[in-house]
This record gives structure tokens, sequence and C-alpha cells, in this order.
């Protein structure tokens, strides 16, 4: 099996790295990237959106497995933009999209699933909706097979708020009844591989944990984990937010795992407890 990539970032880094979907190849934005992911033995190539090389086409035809993390922009999916041709003359038989649990907008708190009705509240979570059905679209034109994935707030080692608390950047807004699902990298990269094995193809899954809960209180257990006190609290009516971070404050919302679960994954961290202790103690190299 060979796996690529577009969009070598955080989650395809740590897919890579288990090795579980064998030879890998993707692409980066910056030409240092390519460069440091070629050295490492990853076949990856150029790519901002606007042209390929023909070496990249020949590396599609040669994969089996495509991972899509590249962010849609002001005009659609940068994937499909431009490489939906080479795609549709590739021999994948899988393509998993990484999307958000944003595409859900806000549910007062209450419980939502892979059946619960797309509402977004952003331009953002629009243009997420819009890629979802743009792949499912290039997949029953092509005959590809492609599975969407919604993730939750993605965490682990080097990026988490472990080094906001340590510059003392961090802050501890508040807004009562607020709740956030979060999902470790390690599970991402493992749900795909759930999600690649399975005898279900060109389905919807949410990535997330167990345990939707509050992002102070993770962000309290964070400085507890490091020995610091914890940021003071600011309540959300009176903080000075960006409109982006505004925004996720607006939507509140439960994530259900189970279609996920179902396939035989279950989250190795079901909550930000047993994740954060797992990211500190791989940035410590305890792990």
């Amino acid at each position: 099996m060979s796996l690529f990539a577009f969009g070598l970032g955080y989650c395809a880094a740590r897919l890579i790295a288990r090795g579980g979907l064998g030879a890998a190849g993707g692409t980066a934005r910056a030409a240092a990237a390519v460069a440091a992911w070629r050295q490492a033995g990853v076949e990856a190539f150029l790519f901002d959106g606007e042209a390929f090389a023909p070496e990249l086409a020949a590396a599609l035809r040669r994969a089996e497995v495509g991972l899509v993390s590249v962010p849609p922009d002001a005009r659609g999916d940068p994937v499909l933009r431009v490489l939906a041709a080479p795609l549709r003359g590739a021999s994948m038989r899988r393509i998993v999209y990484l999307s958000t649990v944003g595409v859900y907008g806000d549910a007062g708190g209450q419980w939502v699933d892979e059946t619960s009705p797309l509402r977004p509240a952003t331009g953002r979570a629009q243009a997420r909706v819009d890629a979802e059905a743009a792949w499912r679209a290039f997949g029953d034109a092509a005959g590809v097979a492609v599975d969407i994935l919604r993730l939750g707030g993605i965490y682990g080692p080097g990026r988490g708020a472990f080094d906001r608390l340590r510059d003392g950047t961090a802050r501890r807004v508040t807004k009562p009844g607020q709740v956030f699902n979060r999902i470790h990298v390690e599970d991402v990269a493992r749900a795909v591989e759930a999600v690649v094995a399975a005898a279900r193809p060109g389905s919807v899954y949410n990535v997330v944990d167990g345990e939707p809960s509050p992002p102070e209180e993770a962000l309290a257990y964070a400085a507890e984990l490091l020995g610091l006190p914890a940021p003071p609290e600011e309540p959300f009516e009176s903080a000075a937010l960006s409109a982006m971070a505004r925004s996720f404050y607006e939507e509140n919302r439960r994530v259900r795992n189970a279609k996920l679960c179902a396939l035989g994954w279950a989250p190795r961290y079901p909550s930000y407890r047993e994740g954060l202790r797992a990211a500190l103690a791989e940035e410590e190299g305890d792990e």
C-alpha cells in the first residue's frame, strides 16, 4: 500500500510516522519543507494551490490512498481546482478528506452525530461543507471511494497549551455551559488507518474524543501538569478576543464518535487528561 498526503502537515506527519499505510509521498507549500521531507525519505513535491509539476502527476498514479488536509481557500478546494485531472487518471482506491466538526454549527450544547443537519455559522465552516460536497461529487464521478473525517480540536506534542502556559500567553476564557470535543493527533492517525481498512468505503465519521468538556478545565489541567498556576479566568462576555476566537465560543455542541467506534476504533486518549499527559511525556522524551 502507498499513501499520498495532500498537505504534509501535523496529522499527515503522524500518520506517516506510524507507517501503517506503507510508503508515503505528499505535497508541501515551501521548498524547504519539501527538501526536509525528501531527506526523511518521503517523496515530497511543491504545491501552492496554483500549479503542479509533471512529476507530481506521476506520483499520484502510483499511490493507492490519498489523504487531503489542505484547507479550502476563497476559491474552493485547491487540490480539486488544480489536480482533478491527474487524480482522475490515478489508481487511488480510497481518498480520505479531513474536515471539521465545525460544519455542524451551534447545537446549543446538545449531542450531534453524522446524521445531524449541517448548519455552518461561519464562512470557514461553509467552505468546509462545500469542500466535502465537492470531494464526494468527485469520488462519484471518478469511481473513487471518498471518506470524510470530521475532526474535533486537534492537539498533541508540540501543539497544545503547554508552550502558551510556559510563555505566559495562555488565556482561560470561561463561558457557562460551553464544551468542546478534542482529538489527540495519534487518534487522528489511527482513525485514518481504521477507515481505510474498513469495508465501508465512502462514508462520513466524526473523529473526536469521548468527553466534550469546558476549555478552561483542559487549560487548568495542563497548567497542573507543568506545575504552574492556571491563568486567571476571563468571562467570555468581557474578554477581548479576535473575531475568529470569538466564533469558536459562539458554537456549543457535544459530538458523538459511535460510528467510528463501530469500526473497532476507540480513542487511545478518551479525554484531555490522558491526552495531555501523553503529549507532555512525548515532548519531554519519556515516550
